[in-house]
């Protein structure tokens, strides 16, 4: 359950909503649950980034050759006293004595966590640690450049207006999350200490500009998602067209039965519109580590594979652009994607077995 989560907050959206009236984790080249084939690796993905004819092939990955685990323990260990009451909370804390509630550590966050900016709560030593560790949950220098939105972060604060804390104890047999968290992004590491879940749990990211535009830095995401509805036919796109709104925040990444999914069903698609819907997924799970879009296939194998995917596009009544769609949504069982494109993007994420 995640409805214990408040939508993630944001001044611009809500200008924008006055404005324009608004309503409100293996590898890709096997068989994903038998319908999947030809799907590329993705250990080729992450070592050898997708080059597209309109974006340059990504830099070389000179990522620190620690995981992002041992990188969070170096961290730990510099910590004083009076950072860790600040910025290290207990595993379980936001739930109450019946283990019920939405844990601090699984929350969507547009702020920094915690309300502590990284610039006024760390060392410049613990600050580049942090970046560190940033940077290592990414696939590579492209990667990095997506979730830092080209370095500002959607703020004027930048890397140093953003927030990191830590939930348990980052040390051998423990479980623990580190959770970063600014305007737009909330990503996190837990080194598997979140059974089941996809990224270590609920992920949001977004960026600016009007996601239809190639300003956007996810722009390719919103075209790579576009194109398989320019390949759908005219029954078919009766099936996939929703109207209205899947919604935002938390409630919109809620697992239901995959009978309630709306869209049209990867399953009914045919060999070419397979392969468009593949593309997505190596899209969308391109700017992180192998690590974590490997255990997000897994996931959704285990699942019951790509065909259980339903893909949806929103037409939102209450919009006066000439836009086509507002929202798209890829979700099967345990995995929701949802992506608004207008008035900006906002991504709400939630990947896990336990369904």
């Amino acid at each position: 359950m995640l409805s214990d989560h408040a939508q993630p907050s944001c001044p611009e959206c809500d200008d924008l909503r006055d404005e324009a009236k608004l309503l409100d984790r293996r590898g890709f080249i096997r068989r994903v649950g038998g319908q999947a084939a030809g799907l590329v690796a993705l250990g080729g993905v992450a070592a050898a980034p997708l080059v597209r004819a309109d974006e340059p092939g990504a830099k070389a990955d000179d990522r620190d050759a620690k995981p992002a685990e041992a990188l969070i323990r170096e961290l730990y260990t510099t910590l004083t006293a009076e950072q860790k009451r600040e910025l290290v909370l207990p595993w379980d804390h936001g739930t109450t004595k019946d283990g019920k509630g939405i844990a601090t550590r699984l929350r969507m966050y547009n702020t920094p966590i915690l309300g502590k900016r990284i610039g006024e709560s760390y060392t410049p030593a613990q600050r580049e640690l942090t970046k560190r560790i940033l940077r290592s949950i990414c696939s590579d220098d492209d990667g990095y450049r997506r979730i830092s939105r080209g370095g500002d972060f959607d703020t004027g604060g930048g890397f140093d207006g953003c927030g990191a804390a830590i939930f348990g104890e980052p040390a051998d047999g423990k479980k623990f999350a580190w959770v970063f968290s600014g305007h737009h992004l909330t990503v996190r590491c837990d080194g598997n200490s979140e059974e089941g879940a996809g990224f270590g749990g609920p992920m949001f990211y977004g960026h600016s500009p009007d996601g239809y535009s190639q300003k956007n830095i996810f722009w390719y995401q919103t075209k790579s998602v576009l194109s398989v509805f320019e390949a759908l036919t005219e029954e078919q796109r009766k099936k996939a067209v929703v109207r209205g709104t899947p919604g935002e925040g938390a409630g919109s990444v809620q697992f239901r039965p995959k009978e309630q999914a709306p869209g049209i069903v990867f399953a009914d698609l045919n060999k070419e519109q397979h392969a468009l819907i593949e593309r997505v997924m190596r899209d969308i799970l391109s700017p992180y580590r192998k690590e974590d879009a490997d255990e997000v296939m897994d996931i959704v194998k285990a699942n019951g594979g790509l065909e259980q995917m339903h893909l949806a596009f929103y037409e939102d009544m209450q919009m006066n652009d000439q836009k086509p769609w507002h929202f798209w949504r890829l979700e099967g069982p345990g995995f929701v994607w949802n992506y608004r494109i207008l008035p900006h993007v906002h991504t709400y994420v939630n990947v896990s077995s336990k369904v």
